[in-house]
């Protein structure tokens, strides 16, 4: 995010940020959907998502990888985007230029046909807000891909492919390379001088030992645990880029080429795309959860007060008994569970009071009588319901040694 301070505009009120990665993804997914139209939203087949610790090699390595995945187009370098009109305008109209703009300025660049096939996104996600809006947009390609695949725009939105690639280096090592880049600007400026040339910009945290070691310790704590929480979604590449720029390229490689024999087909993605990942069937299932129970105590009033009444005269006291192992295995007889219904409750209220219920039905044959003109062994059903039930246990505390 800028240091752009907020200031008054307007009525003399303060531009305050919104910090709820959902609401600034919504809004600036609704705002190009809007204006450029659901079928023309076509983000990169695949996306490098570059961060890495200060002096880490960011911009050293970022055109190997460029001319690694054999990409035509120049990186987006975020700090840039923020010194683009668009951004400069916010700034003057006094303004922050905050998470929501970061992302909205971002995804405009990305849709730019020279990304078509790849790009390089140095310098985000940078904050939880950002790794946030990441996942979303990972989310929303995903459905534009079951969406348009089978229409004439499919080749346009392709399987996203998100790699979260981050360069590290510890503290001591990273205050080194800050410092000696520092001293380089300065001896080139110099340099500059003399001959009458342009000076290049020097960072100023690059000049102070202590500012160096400030930003690394920003950076761990304000960047790297965000970019950790992505670490089981995307493919997830952790280079060590302490050693020589051959050694920590050679990494590189390394980890590219095995990730790159972990990824799915077109084909394979598609045909098993429509399964739900286990995080977009939990994401809400507290509410939906609620919204059942509710349901069964208006609708189902009698089925839902046997299920309860079954409950508590028959599993609660078997659940007491095994409080401290967190485990209660139970068959019954009931014919309260031949409606499917109130297997259903039965789980749903275990669930909401922290248990982990499994239902199973056994069928067995009972022999009642034989048929002595055919010799026919004539038999009943009979339903056994066998339920698990898994919780916290309680620890035994011992006294003693």
């Amino acid at each position: 995010m800028s240091d752009a301070p907020a200031k008054s505009v307007g009525n003399g009120t303060s531009d305050l940020e919104v910090k709820d990665g959902q609401i600034i993804f919504d809004s600036v997914w609704t705002s190009l959907e809007r204006e450029l139209g659901r079928a023309k939203l076509a983000f990169p087949r695949e996306i490098f998502w570059l961060n890495g610790a200060p002096g880490a090699g960011k911009g050293t390595n970022t055109q190997f990888i460029l001319q690694y995945r054999d990409y035509g187009a120049e990186p987006i370098v975020v700090s840039d985007l923020l010194s683009s009109p668009e951004a400069k305008k916010r700034i003057d109209a006094g303004m922050l230029v905050g998470d929501r703009e970061v992302v909205e300025i971002l995804f405009r660049k990305l849709l730019a046909p020279q990304y078509v096939t790849g790009a390089v996104v140095d310098g985000f996600p940078r904050s939880m807000v950002q790794v946030e809006c990441l996942k979303h947009l990972f989310a929303r390609l995903n459905d534009l891909r079951q969406e348009f695949r089978h229409s004439a725009d499919g080749v346009r939105f392709p399987k996203p492919h998100f790699h979260i690639l981050v360069l590290f280096v510890d503290e001591n090592e990273s205050v080194r390379r800050q410092l000696k880049r520092g001293q380089e600007c300065l001896e080139q400026n110099e340099r500059a001088k003399r001959d009458g040339a342009p000076e290049i910009e020097v960072r100023k945290t690059d000049l102070s030992a202590e500012a160096a070691r400030n930003r690394y310790r920003v950076f761990k704590e304000r960047t790297y645990e965000p970019l950790q929480s992505l670490r089981d979604i995307f493919h997830y590449h952790f280079i060590n880029a302490q050693g020589s720029l051959p050694e920590v390229q050679a990494r590189i490689i390394k980890e590219l080429q095995y990730q790159s024999s972990l990824e799915l087909s077109e084909e394979t993605y598609d045909l098993i795309s429509p399964i739900p990942l286990s995080s977009q069937i939990t994401q809400h299932a507290r509410q939906d959860l609620v919204r059942r129970l509710d349901d069964y105590a208006e609708r189902q009033t009698v089925l839902f007060r046997r299920v309860i009444e079954l409950i508590q005269e028959k599993f609660l006291p078997i659940i007491r008994s095994h409080a401290i192992s967190g485990q209660a295995h139970v068959n019954i007889e009931t014919p309260v569970f031949d409606d499917a219904l109130a297997i259903a409750m039965f789980i749903d209220i275990f669930s909401e009071r922290g248990f982990h219920a499994v239902v199973d039905q056994h069928r067995i044959e009972i022999p009642e009588s034989v048929d002595l003109t055919t010799g026919r062994i004539l038999t009943r059903l009979k339903k056994v319901w066998r339920v698990s039930i898994r919780f916290e246990g309680s620890e035994i505390r011992r006294g003693g040694a």
